[in-house]
């Protein structure tokens, strides 16, 4: 199937000659290619256009998962009948294996999976074997290590109706790619009754129902997994792919040619680290894989496994491992977002990954196979990279390097909303100076972000701002991301005037109600006041008509300069482009949604009215009247027997 792009959009501005470049750039061989776009430039809708001429599978990668599940919200709306995917990391807690020397601490590795990012890892996958109409948007986990898609592929289960198959095969099968047995549907489960199978694979919303009589397959069919009730609108379902329930999966024969494996490296590595002298050391390592072994033997699995992954998968050591890049069809199509940011995080990846490790191996932790459990290193990443399309309002030195300076210029926005006007406003003063600025602001019900350089003034400043009557808020890297999505939905919607920051206000924030930007201490040279972070942040008010970007400093430095001079150059061609074709600039209109909340699950529990009502308490008539209905709760939960509820009302009053 082709890509079917669904909007009522058509391009304007520089859209239309930017598409027209990328597109024949690609079709032209060109293995890199950057497309400079102003923020509110429409760089996503540019994005689809590319992917819907070009037609070929497509990777977006974004540098975090807020950015990231920001696009799939967008490509999914532009690609309603295509496959858009989303494949970040499925950690909603993670605490590494680590050991520090110093205190002589082993810290066993922690973490939380999140389901439903793990079904749409499971899904990406899927997709990218049934069919060539898929984008999949990423964050930069998928250069990590996934598992062979040889064998992944390689253990699925076909099913077609009609098929003579014996019920015992399709069990032992289904074991075999690690589904597991139970009466209650999860993902990931099978139930059998009679001659019906239901099987609920992990990377589906719905179960499949396969109906025998004697050994032959008499009708699939797709079901509620609760219910049981049948769901296939288009009736029996002819054949169906079973996907293997973990990317880590390993036929039996390879799971015992791994296990040799580990111990001929076993039988080496402590005859190394004895002749060292290290006794403890070697005692760790034998008595540790020898019951991962075990482990591994017995259930299939063990804890860390994916340290024996070279093993595993049988590789050659300091071999990369399978990523999602070796999933992808060998011309798919790479678009990096906000690359600035994107690229060196590629980078840094693999050596942030290898001094841990290293340490681990060193004190008889883990053997040397476990450093080769790795992301890849940048020329591994480049090697899998087909053709390549760079992403953002300020492009690295790396992405320039690979084009020559040669760069595909959005600067023309649709609405024709032009950059900021800067203003550079001494330092002395600064906080009241603001303090009026954002009153005339809010006044006029718009918001505003201020940038700090520290965690400690971003706090005083919201203290102090607060006190004289400014509704306020702050981000820091404290934050989660969940609970950062829904500052920012409450500033839209207007629940307060004034967000106040430090690193976090840059990419990824769409934000049309803002309309001031203001940088306190812009004349202190470093990474937080460099040319590209004063560029994209003074670009977080370019969606408003009437945004102002006011740097506060004593003196003028090289990269404001140059921030400032950029800015200009764009608002000035961005002019001339709206006197010559009579465009009128217009805010943008966006609705204060931010669905993107949504695909991660909430790490919070949401208290229900009745449990909170001890906290409404002022007087001691509230308190009885609380107390009253506490305890009719309690006996009308005990007479349902809902007990937990009833313990939960009898436990309330602590008083």
């Amino acid at each position: 199937m082709n890509f079917k792009l669904a909007s009522d959009y058509q391009p304007r501005g520089d859209q239309p000659e930017a598409i027209t470049q990328l597109v024949r750039g690609v079709n032209a061989g060109d293995r890199h290619q950057v497309l400079l776009g102003v923020t509110g430039s429409g760089k996503t809708f540019t994005m689809a256009k590319v992917i819907e001429q070009i037609n070929r599978p497509t990777v977006v990668l974004a540098h975090n998962k807020t950015l990231a599940a920001q696009l799939f919200q967008e490509f999914k709306s532009f690609f309603p009948q295509n496959a858009v995917e989303y494949f970040v990391s499925y950690y909603d807690y993670y605490q590494p294996e680590a050991y520090l020397p110093s205190s002589d601490t082993f810290i066993e590795k922690e973490s939380t999976i999140n389901d439903e990012l793990d079904k749409l890892r499971m899904s990406a996958t899927r997709s990218l074997f049934e069919r060539r109409d898929v984008v999949i948007v990423a964050s930069v986990s998928c250069i990590y290590g996934l598992g062979s898609p040889e064998a992944y592929y390689g253990m699925l289960l076909m099913l077609d109706k009609g098929q003579s198959i014996a019920r015992e095969t399709i069990l032992r099968k289904l074991v075999e790619i690690q589904y597991d047995r139970a009466e209650d549907l999860r993902r990931g489960t099978f139930r059998v009754r009679g001659d019906m199978i239901e099987i609920y694979p992990p990377y589906d919303d719905l179960a499949v129902r396969v109906e025998l009589w004697g050994s032959q397959i008499e009708a699939i069919r797709k079901i509620d997994p609760l219910t049981g009730q049948i769901r296939s609108r288009e009736g029996e379902i002819p054949r169906l792919a079973i996907y293997p329930k973990s990317h880590y999966i390993l036929p039996a024969a390879q799971k015992e040619r791994a296990i040799q494996s580990i111990y001929k490296e076993l039988d080496w590595w402590k005859g190394e680290i004895a002749r060292q002298g290290k006794i403890v050391e070697t005692q760790r390592i034998v008595q540790r894989t020898h019951f991962d072994i075990e482990m591994m033997r017995t259930i299939g699995f063990c804890h860390g496994i994916e340290n024996y992954s070279r093993h595993l998968s049988g590789r050659l050591p300091g071999e990369a491992p399978p990523t999602l890049l070796d999933y992808v069809p060998a011309d798919f199509l790479l678009f990096v977002d906000e690359s600035h940011q994107t690229i060196p995080q590629i980078r840094g990846m693999y050596h942030g990954d290898r001094s841990r490790k290293q340490t681990l191996v060193d004190y008889g932790f883990r053997m040397p196979s476990a450093l080769d459990n790795r992301p890849l290193t940048f020329e591994e990443f480049e090697h899998r990279v087909n053709q390549a399309i760079y992403v953002s309002a300020t492009p690295g030195p790396y992405e320039l390097g690979k084009t020559g300076g040669v760069i595909v210029e959005q600067v023309i926005r649709p609405t024709g909303l032009v950059d900021p006007q800067v203003e550079v406003r001494p330092v002395k003063g600064q906080v009241d100076d603001l303090l009026e600025e954002i009153r005339v602001r809010a006044a006029r019900n718009q918001r505003v972000l201020v940038t700090t350089l520290t965690k400690r003034m971003s706090e005083d400043l919201a203290e102090y701002f607060a006190e004289v009557g400014v509704r306020c808020r702050y981000l820091h890297s404290e934050i989660e991301t969940l609970e950062r999505v829904r500052i920012l939905r409450a500033l839209r919607r207007g629940e307060f005037d004034v967000l106040i920051g430090i690193n976090l206000l840059r990419e990824g924030l769409d934000l049309p109600e803002v309309s001031l930007v203001a940088i306190l201490d812009a004349d202190k040279e470093g990474y937080l006041r460099s040319a590209t972070s004063l560029i994209q942040t003074i670009g977080r008010c370019a969606r408003h008509l009437e945004a102002r970007a006011i740097l506060y400093a004593d003196r003028m430095t090289d990269s404001m300069r140059q921030a400032i001079g950029e800015t200009d150059r764009r608002r000035a061609k961005q002019e001339a482009y709206n006197l010559e074709h009579h465009i009128t600039p217009q805010s943008i209109v966006k609705a204060v949604d931010m669905q993107m909340a949504a695909i991660v699950d909430a790490d919070y529990v949401t208290v229900p009215a009745e449990d909170a009502v001890i906290g409404e308490i002022a007087t001691e008539q509230q308190l009885l009247q609380a107390i009253a209905q506490l305890e009719a709760q309690m006996r009308e939960a005990g007479n349902n027997h809902v007990l937990w509820v009833a313990g939960n009302r009898r436990g309330a009053p602590d008083v």
